[in-house]
């Protein structure tokens, strides 16, 4: 079965989100720890995230890495809140899926028909897409 282009997201966009964020967080001087409590994630994961074991499938272009590194400085000096920080994932996510990532992960990781314009047939999003 082939998977949705929302499944490639959540398998591989958002782990390497949250790896670089992490990694951001560190290089700014936060603790594994702190990082699992700000993130809500778990210190092994944060472990994975910053030794590449998790979430290392994609190269970023530099204003990605850009946005992401402004989102940890913003993290750090706590001017976001829970919501903004939702929001900012999603934020780069749709950058991310607007370089056409997700599509070229998509194509490598499942047997892709011709023709198939899932990932990029519209440049709007359905209503059910956050």
């Amino acid at each position: 079965m082939m998977r949705p282009p929302c499944e490639i997201v959540v398998w591989y966009v958002i782990p390497a989100i949250r790896s670089e964020l992490a990694k951001e967080l560190l290089n700014l001087g936060m603790k594994q720890k702190e990082i699992s409590q700000l993130l809500d994630i778990t210190q092994p994961a944060v472990s994975q995230y910053i030794s590449d074991k998790r979430g290392h499938g994609i190269k970023f272009n530099q204003e990605t890495k850009e946005k992401i590194k402004k989102f940890a400085i913003d993290l750090k000096e706590e001017n976001i809140d829970k919501g903004d920080m939702i929001r900012r994932i999603c934020d780069i996510c749709k950058y991310v899926k607007a370089e056409e990532i997700v599509c070229q992960l998509h194509k490598e990781k499942d047997n892709i028909p011709t023709g198939c314009d899932a990932c990029t047939g519209s440049k709007q999003e359905p209503d059910y897409c956050i």
